[in-house]
């Protein structure tokens, strides 16, 4: 992609959505009762309201943006397009599953009493195929895991059915793109809602890629709008446009959506349930729509910072997690207290990932491909390139 035809409202949401992951998986060692892989001792279910409101979009808008990047970027050909992304998010996944991620299920296991302390002792039996007691950690079934970046997995291949099914997608694509007013905020709805019916319940998400159906349909669905958004600078106009009317639109639909999700069953097709899904999805969509329709309002200009945060981005992405994990193990059992604790980690999270990057990953050649950056640390393409997480 030329330095012309940069779109730096993509750009800009791109790197907020994922630094929201730092916030959302900090804050779920502190929610009561999640399925995270580390927990507080100072955990409560006063987050519970407002991780819901995130959670319902956060990777629905990150797989949006994915596709509005596929689109965006330069392709002679699908094979070639198919293989600059292989290249650029395989090489990051192995990496960060065989250096990264070990961290993870260690620190988890270790402190649920399943795994003994010892990292040397634990790496040789993570990659020697050891059997592991059940429930050691998230994957402990297959022996591995590679828990946040499961998002690389999916990602891959998407663009690989994308790039399959491009001819009849192609066909599809002036059907969506035609959506205005009402029918752009209500049609889109109703391929997630279906797929919500049809698969939640029989498949619920699971990021193991096999018979994780219900995932599938949600990410992949996203994933195609976004390429269809694409460069269409109608419907970016549109979303512009009708900005205040999501806004207000989707704060009611998440209104009217706790008040259904909080009497109906999750197991029974009752009245109830029939008021959660629709509500659920609908205030999915309009969420979306009122992130796009205001960054392309407010951020598409080149900021100062968008140069660094495009190089920082997938960096982050990657570390950040094990990162989390870790400073948890460690201050946890210290018990400092349900406000240091969190800002810590926090704290100690962002310094990781901004040294990591700044001092090792961005100066070593060899490393920059493995965090998704080019090879050679060139000043011009940091500002001009955009990073593969898209």
């Amino acid at each position: 992609m030329s330095p012309d035809s940069r779109r730096h409202d993509i750009d800009a949401l791109r790197f907020l959505v994922f630094s929201l992951l730092i916030f959302y998986h900090t804050a779920l060692l502190y929610l009561q009762g999640s399925d995270f892989h580390m927990h507080s001792s100072y955990a409560t279910d006063s987050l519970n309201m407002a991780l819901v409101f995130t959670n319902r979009w956060r990777m629905e808008i990150v797989f949006i943006v994915s596709g509005v990047s596929c689109a965006m970027m330069s392709r002679p050909s699908r094979g070639a397009f198919l293989w600059r992304r292989v290249k650029r998010l395989l090489l990051p996944l192995l990496f960060g599953m065989a250096i990264i991620i070990p961290i993870q299920p260690y620190c988890e296991g270790v402190s649920k009493g399943l795994v003994e302390p010892g990292y040397g002792q634990f790496l040789l039996h993570y990659f020697g195929g050891y059997a592991w007691p059940a429930g050691a950690f998230s994957g402990w079934q297959y022996g591995f895991t590679w828990n946040h970046l499961w998002y690389l997995v999916y990602l891959l291949l998407y663009t690989v059915v994308l790039v399959a099914l491009q001819p009849l997608l192609d066909r599809i694509k002036p059907v969506f793109q035609r959506l205005r007013g009402w029918r752009l905020l209500v049609l889109p709805t109703l391929p997630t809602l279906a797929v919500m019916a049809l698969l939640r319940m029989r498949y619920p998400e699971t990021h193991a890629v096999v018979h994780d159906w219900y995932a599938h349909g949600i990410y992949f669905t996203m994933f195609l709008y976004g390429w269809w958004l694409g460069n269409d600078k109608g419907l970016w106009t549109e979303l512009a446009r009708l900005r205040w009317h999501t806004l207000v639109l989707g704060l009611c639909a998440f209104a009217a959506y706790m008040f259904f999700d909080k009497i109906h069953s999750e197991h029974l097709l009752t009245w109830a349930s029939l008021g959660s899904w629709p509500m659920r999805n609908l205030y999915m969509w309009l969420a979306i729509c009122t992130i796009l329709g205001w960054s392309h309002t407010l951020l598409n200009q080149p900021f100062t910072w968008l140069p660094w945060a495009r190089q920082a981005v997938f960096p982050w992405y990657i570390l950040h997690q094990s990162a989390i994990i870790l400073l948890a193990y460690w201050l946890v059992p210290l018990k400092l207290g349900p406000v240091l604790e969190p800002l810590l980690i926090l704290t100690g999270t962002v310094m990781v990932c901004w040294l990591g990057t700044s001092l090792l990953i961005s100066k070593v050649w060899w490393l920059r491909p493995c965090f998704g950056l080019p090879a050679q640390p060139n000043r011009r393409l940091v500002a001009d390139r955009a990073l593969p997480v898209n």
